[in-house]
């Protein structure tokens, strides 16, 4: 039993690695935290080349995608702490969240018809959707939306089927995570928005 779990760990080591990184980054974004920003940039370069492996192509792009919108997150995020006293959370507008999601739709077609005729990408369009979408999600998070723990939450439920196919079962139980610290992220936002609004009733 005891060279089976070392031979276990031995495998897949590198993946746990990420998927701890990766857990400890989501919660601390839930509470609005300027250290999850750093800790994205490493979690992004771990899974990155754990997708390269796996001949996730896309999702190994994204990450890389992810390491620039973190460190402007990081920034804008430190922007607002400096001139407000807080990471203050917003609500978009509708045209905003639907601009956006065409974007990620357009991404998400050309992304996937590309690595289709240029790669050997396992799942080439649901890869690419996912990471299109994941894009949107992080440039919302960046941007303070609200709404970005909802996106989070339809796509990493898609992330889970998918990485069970591939056989990242490791990873697959972090996105299941992730959908419960989505859930909590949704709901620490929210009280941070209501105690906003008051807080403005209250000055004004």
């Amino acid at each position: 039993m005891t060279a089976h779990v070392a031979g276990w760990f031995a495998e897949h080591w590198f993946e746990l690695l990420a998927a701890a990184i990766s857990a400890v980054d989501v919660w601390l974004a839930t509470k609005r935290s300027m250290i999850s920003w750093p800790i994205t940039i490493l979690a992004s370069l771990l899974y990155g080349e754990q997708f390269r492996e796996s001949r996730l192509y896309s999702d190994m792009l994204l990450q890389g995608i992810f390491v620039a919108f973190a460190v402007y997150g990081w920034w804008h995020w430190y922007r607002g702490l400096k001139a407000e006293g807080s990471v203050r959370v917003v609500t978009p507008g509708r045209f905003v969240l639907l601009r956006d999601s065409i974007l990620g739709v357009i991404a998400s077609l050309l992304l996937g018809y590309w690595m289709l005729k240029n790669t050997d990408a396992s799942l080439p369009w649901l890869d690419a959707a996912l990471t299109g979408f994941s894009l949107v999600g992080t440039w919302w998070g960046a941007q303070k939306y609200i709404a970005n723990w909802w996106l989070w939450i339809v796509v990493d439920l898609i992330y889970i089927g998918e990485y069970i196919y591939k056989g990242l079962d490791l990873t697959a139980g972090l996105y299941a995570l992730f959908v419960l610290l989505a859930v909590l992220g949704l709901r620490d936002w929210r009280r941070a928005l209501v105690e906003q609004r008051i807080l403005r009733v209250e000055a004004a």
